[in-house]
């Protein structure tokens, strides 16, 4: 095509569309593996989406989800440990149920036992997988009694023991609005900053993947031998990359991939917020904390996640605060990328009014605070960490998915939670493999990514507070907590 530049393929190459966190954890892999990779992103920096804050270990913010989908997101969460250990905070998750709320807490206990059974069966067929502590640690039971005498004690400088975790909790939130026990669970939290440095530091210096910043995917076209990607570079450029093997790495616009391809697929798109606070008078190191609630309801689940010098992200799982009217959208017969709200997309692509910033983090600290009284003096922090994630298929209550497949030469990374990305491009790689693509070392499903494996945690904080920065967040956001 005139006035185009065209790169034909001389090997086995994969082109992945989106450098989210599937994107690049599956370009990570392989071009860790030395697959030739091209990895296209519309953004000027990879892992720019949906507010990454939380790493899942055992799904128990969801009560609805199912004890099967809990074991699968405890085995991506602990393999995205093993990959991405500087992205990780490592303090643990409160989990506790209102007095107002319908649930009971032998649900979440009868759950916690065979999560704690199955990460046991995990450590014992390799040792590596030990990231959470010793598996009798992975929950701990408090009462109130056990409540009652941690609020007399002295808030811990630097807490290690579940006990010590549960120190400000015990001070600082009523007693008697919850039922009993509590849970603490080793949930750990993720930084997106830091999960996107580390993506940038291992894949920027790869000699096997190009990244293709600030292209826009404009169509993509089957060839003999696979796809020819059609892209325009932020300059007006146009470029054409033939590639033998095509990832929709997409994230929330992943239908937009399918409908160039005509291939319909059921899928929901919601968006959601999750608002930053700063709380100047917080006493102590908090622990994240997660009240159960109903979803969409005025007493909908609170989350108060902790960062540095008292920032604090919320989500608050109410109709206006984290949701939002006609969030939720579905695909159809003949649209496979549902639609979102003009107002929902602009805010997808980080167009925010500062009135609204206002007005929905003041109503998440309202939220948090009929729990925790002391936290109605937080102010807002920074605008929000907004995003659309994908539900493939006709559940929306669905959280854990991996990869689809259309065809031998097509495949879809459709993440609902970011732990699932090595398990997405670990299908994909056994797949190639089995094609006779790809020729794969006997230890290529170790979850150790080559690529940033030598990477230490100066490193990754020092680019993670830089992105924070060109993102417009506080640098707190980007350092180790705690």
């Amino acid at each position: 095509m005139k006035g185009i530049e065209h790169t034909p393929p001389t090997e086995f190459t994969v082109g992945i569309v989106g450098g989210g966190v599937a994107g690049a954890t599956a370009a990570l892999k392989l071009a860790g593996l030395g697959v030739r990779t091209h990895l296209f992103e519309k953004n000027e920096s990879l892992v720019s989406g949906p507010p990454i804050c939380h790493l899942h270990a055992g799904g128990n913010l969801y009560r609805e989800i199912s004890e099967k989908q809990c074991i699968m997101l405890l085995e991506q969460s602990i393999a995205t440990l093993r990959a991405y250990p500087h992205s990780v905070n490592y303090r643990p998750t409160v989990v506790a149920i209102p007095q107002t709320d319908p649930g009971e807490p032998e649900a979440i206990l009868n759950r916690l036992s065979v999560l704690t059974e199955h990460y046991r069966q995990m450590i014992a067929e390799d040792e590596g997988n030990q990231v959470m502590g010793n598996a009798d640690d992975y929950f701990t039971l408090f009462s109130k009694k056990d409540m009652a005498m941690l609020a007399e004690k002295a808030l811990p400088e630097v807490p290690v023991t579940a006990e010590d975790w549960m120190v400000p909790v015990a001070k600082y939130m009523p007693h008697d609005a919850f039922k009993y026990p509590i849970v603490v669970v080793q949930e750990y939290g993720l930084s997106v900053f830091r999960l996107a440095a580390t993506a940038a530091l291992g894949l920027e210096s790869a000699p096997e993947c190009q990244i293709h910043y600030q292209h826009d995917v404009t169509a993509i076209d089957k060839t003999e031998h696979g796809w020819e990607i059609l892209s325009t570079a932020k300059d007006g450029s146009k470029h054409v990359q033939a590639v033998s093997f095509l990832i929709n790495a997409g994230g929330y616009k992943t239908g937009t991939i399918d409908n160039m391809l005509q291939h319909s697929r059921e899928r929901w798109v919601e968006y959601k917020a999750a608002y930053v606070a700063h709380w100047t008078s917080k006493a102590g190191m908090w622990p994240e904390v997660i009240v159960h609630g109903e979803r969409g309801t005025p007493q909908g689940m609170g989350q108060l996640t902790p960062y540095p010098d008292g920032f604090i992200q919320l989500h608050g799982m109410t109709q206006n605060i984290t949701l939002f009217d006609n969030g939720l959208m579905k695909s159809h017969q003949d649209n496979a990328q549902p639609e979102l709200p003009a107002s929902l997309f602009e805010k997808a692509e980080g167009a925010w009014e500062w009135d609204e910033i206002r007005e929905r983090t003041a109503r998440a600290i309202t939220h948090f605070a009929q729990w925790l009284p002391a936290f109605s003096d937080a102010e807002m922090g920074a605008k929000p960490l907004g995003g659309a994630q994908q539900i493939p298929g006709s559940d929306p209550t669905l959280r854990a998915a991996d990869a689809t497949f259309e065809g031998e030469r097509y495949a879809r990374i459709e993440l609902v939670k970011a732990s699932s990305a090595l398990q997405a491009i670990d299908r994909i790689l056994a797949h190639c493999q089995n094609k006779g693509w790809v020729a794969l070392p006997n230890n290529w499903q170790n979850p150790t990514l080559p690529l940033t494996a030598a990477l230490t945690q100066t490193d990754v904080v020092e680019k993670a507070k830089g992105l924070a920065k060109a993102r417009e967040y506080p640098e707190a956001l980007a350092r180790p907590y705690p």
